[in-house]
């Protein structure tokens, strides 16, 4: 049995929900999760449907046509479709921190993220060891001021090469080019170390502990061409005192990394985020 996931969002209307269902029950599907949220200011309506395709005669592929050209038609709606039982594929993007592709590269061992990692990129050869470690590929892309181009079309060649669909930059250190931003709109995942939007920058946790700050956070968010300022898909705080020094912050702020990352990769894989006016609706 087939199961599939359907992400809506469009003008808010009458009539949608209904008009969706009556659809799903036209194809012989079974609902079994239904959620949806209307932003009052803009007027938009968005929703998640996962159900179960109970007829092996009707196709996805057909689906796909026929919603297209009824439901959203009518409705003018943005919308995708996507099959349960194909796991995105997954590139890490790393430089020489590892403790979050450590963490990564371990619930992925365990089948946690429901992802397929078929590549990891470095702008360093100081990873090497650990994704050979996992068996998973490893490319070194020399990346500086002075070679973006050439290391953009090193990037862009293996995404494809691994068929990508999405990428997590684990403390990847480099800013991600215009071009590389534009092929995987909301589709490049960052871990910044900060409760964003404070103390954007290299060097929060220092910038945090000279301020005085009772918390500590990590926020993990979509790549967009204004640094550390795109759409925020999770966020995990720590409380911190004046008895904590940076190496203490640090500490911490790297154990939030770990989970924020693994929460943000997971919500996305799962097909749980929307993005929508720089900002994100996250379904439960």
């Amino acid at each position: 049995m087939q199961k599939i996931t359907f992400l809506i969002h469009c003008k808010d209307q009458k009539g949608i929900i209904a008009a969706v269902t009556n659809f799903i029950l036209k194809v012989e599907g079974n609902i079994t999760y239904i959620d949806q949220h209307v932003d009052i200011e803009q007027n938009v309506f968005f929703m998640r449907l996962e159900c179960e395709l109970t007829n092996p005669g009707i196709g996805i592929e057909a689906i796909k046509t026929d919603f297209s050209q009824t439901i959203a038609t009518n409705f003018q709606m943005s919308w995708d479709l996507y099959n349960q039982e194909q796991k995105p594929k997954m590139a890490l993007f790393v430089s020489k921190y590892d403790h979050c592709l450590f963490d990564i590269l371990g619930r992925y061992s365990a089948d946690e993220l429901g992802v397929e990692i078929p590549v990891i990129i470095s702008n360093h050869n100081d990873l090497r060891s650990i994704a050979e470690r996992f068996d998973i590929p490893f490319h070194c892309v020399p990346f500086t001021k002075d070679n973006k181009e050439e290391g953009e079309k090193q990037q862009i060649a293996l995404l494809k090469k691994y068929e990508i669909n999405f990428i997590v930059l684990a403390r990847y250190m480099q800013i991600i080019t215009p071009g590389l931003i534009s092929l995987y709109e909301n589709k490049i995942i960052n871990i910044h170390h900060s409760f964003l939007p404070a103390f954007p920058g290299a060097k929060p946790y220092h910038s945090a502990f000279k301020r005085g700050v009772k918390i500590i956070g990590a926020t993990s968010h979509y790549v967009t061409e204004e640094l550390d300022e795109g759409p925020i898909i999770e966020q995990d705080i720590a409380r911190v005192s004046h008895i904590h020094s940076v190496d203490d912050f640090i500490m911490k702020g790297r154990d939030l990394e770990r989970i924020v990352l693994a929460r943000a990769i997971k919500l996305h894989a799962e097909r749980k985020t929307m993005v929508y006016s720089n900002k994100t609706v996250v379904f439960s």
